[in-house]
């Protein structure tokens, strides 16, 4: 599994994502990291970014962008050829390529 964390940061790197270490929701960035199941993809915004979303009255802006940003990585994801599945917060996991282990 160590195999598939390292492929899913690198195409997230390629691709101009800012990927941080772990599962931190404390570190802004796309956060990924082994589960059981595949390998987890969290989100989490910056200090700054929550505090200038919170200005926004009447919408949540962090909801808007949570959904473009798990538009985007599972769409990069999926054309790489990796089957993506969501989580019940809205995290993103990612499979093992083609179903045939690596």
């Amino acid at each position: 599994m160590d195999e598939l964390v390292a492929q899913v940061r690198h195409a997230l790197n390629q691709a101009g994502f800012e990927v941080v270490g772990g599962i931190d929701h404390r570190m802004p960035g796309l956060q990924v990291n082994e589960t059981p199941a595949g390998v987890l993809v969290a989100w989490a915004t910056s200090d700054g970014f929550a505090a200038l979303a919170a200005d926004q009255p009447g919408r949540d802006c962090r909801d808007g962008m949570r959904v473009a940003v798990q538009a985007a990585v599972s769409g990069l994801m999926t054309s790489l050829g990796y089957t993506v599945t969501g989580t019940l917060n809205g995290d993103i996991i990612v499979l093992v390529k083609g179903g045939d282990g690596g």
